[in-house]
């Protein structure tokens, strides 16, 4: 989607926090001048050795925790092949999966309780994409949502205020869901997008701009990390260079992030994997290293999440201090757990945690995958009609 900012936007740090308008944002960035710099200029380019420095200067024990890391994010898949595994343990599978269950229970069986808690309050509705609304595949960029999950999602969201928080890039995610009405939050929220509200000025909003979209509506941008913007630029660069004789490794741009997929590479070529970006990261103290399933995620060093998207929604929608809001977040991923937990410890809200294997999880409630994903919006929105009439 092709953006033309329209208004100069406001340059954001970590360090304070300040609140002058009546958008109180939480305490995690505040406004700066556009020429101050929220890392010295001296680490904006480092001097990077390339490939060939790989050897003798890597720290194994760093390497041995990411490698760790890699693997705990990456549960193996149950194959039902009779060769590979028995009944018995397929039965054992089952049944640590329902046992998880009684500590977070599907939402389709415990719809009726979500509805309860629902009545008279105002549902705004927070989406992952990958694992969430479309399945995992082999490629990020084959990971098609359906037809009927985007009908799905469109019908939701004539009802109830709707967003999709995801890993990749505004742009990409938008290519992928084609709805116009729904809020964007890309980059792991910190590249967020989303119709211009009635009576809502721009300048209320520290740090947003308003930009147009290809089909020329009006859209506001909010983007936390955009100092960063060449730095990841120049780390996605050296990431492509160092990975190329891995094979399987696709290095992803998702603009205010790169993502490093392993899921195509040999299990024995992981450590490489986890090696190359060490050694590319290590000169760059201001970005960080997160894990998702089977991705490695580049990331600037700052106090902002898929949580703090959240809230910032909230608080743009006019809603984050309203005692009738009921915020659901769905989603799959490691990164999702900074939402859950948000909503877990502010008692306003349900996480929905997206999974076939039991996890350690901050979610209240749990679905199996996109398919019982698409159950669980049509029943809201079923829900929703029968209310109203």
């Amino acid at each position: 989607m092709d953006l033309k900012a329209t208004h100069s936007s406001t340059i954001l740090t970590d360090h304070t926090h300040a609140c002058n308008s009546r958008l109180c944002l939480p305490p995690i960035v505040s406004p700066v001048s556009p020429t101050a710099s929220a890392y010295p200029s001296s680490t904006l380019y480092p001097t990077f050795q390339g490939r060939k420095a790989l050897s003798g200067m890597l720290d194994e024990s760093h390497d041995g925790v990411c490698l760790d890391a890699m693997k705990s994010s990456s549960p193996p898949h149950i194959k039902l092949n009779k060769d590979f595994i028995s009944d018995l343990a397929i039965g054992e599978h089952d049944a640590a999966y329902d046992a998880w269950m009684m500590k977070c229970p599907s939402a389709l069986s415990s719809f009726k309780q979500i509805t309860n808690h629902a009545k008279y309050k105002k549902i705004v509705l927070f989406l992952d994409y990958d694992g969430t609304l479309s399945h995992i595949v082999d490629n990020p960029e084959h990971a098609f949502m359906s037809n009927a999950m985007r009908t799905a999602v469109k019908n939701v969201a004539k009802y109830f205020s709707t967003a999709i928080i995801s890993g990749r890039s505004c742009h990409k995610v938008y290519k992928f869901v084609k709805l116009g009405e729904l809020y964007y939050a890309g980059s792991h929220g910190m590249d967020i997008m989303g119709p211009v509200m009635k009576n809502e000025s721009v300048s209320d909003v520290p740090g947003c701009t308003i930009s147009i979209e290809e089909q020329g509506n009006e859209v506001i941008l909010f983007q936390p990390a955009k100092e960063f913007l060449l730095m990841i630029n120049e780390v996605q660069s050296f990431l492509k260079d160092v990975t190329k004789d891995i094979e399987g490794v696709i290095v992803e741009s998702n603009k205010f992030c790169v993502s490093v997929h392993y899921r195509l590479v040999d299990e024995k070529d992981w450590p490489k994997v986890a090696q190359c970006v060490h050694h590319v990261l290590k000169d760059y103290p201001h970005l960080q290293v997160t894990h998702g399933r089977r991705v490695l995620e580049v990331r600037p060093v700052i106090d902002w999440n898929k949580g703090k998207a959240v809230e910032f929604l909230l608080e743009y929608l006019g809603l984050r201090t309203s005692d009738d809001v009921l915020p659901i977040y769905v989603g799959d991923d490691r990164t999702d757990e900074d939402a859950f937990k948000i909503l877990r410890e502010g008692k306003c809200g349900y996480g929905i945690l997206v999974t076939s294997v039991p996890k350690q999880t901050n979610a209240v409630f749990s679905l199996r995958d996109p398919t019982e994903v698409k159950k669980f919006l049509k029943l809201l929105v079923k829900w929703k009609k029968l209310e109203a009439s």
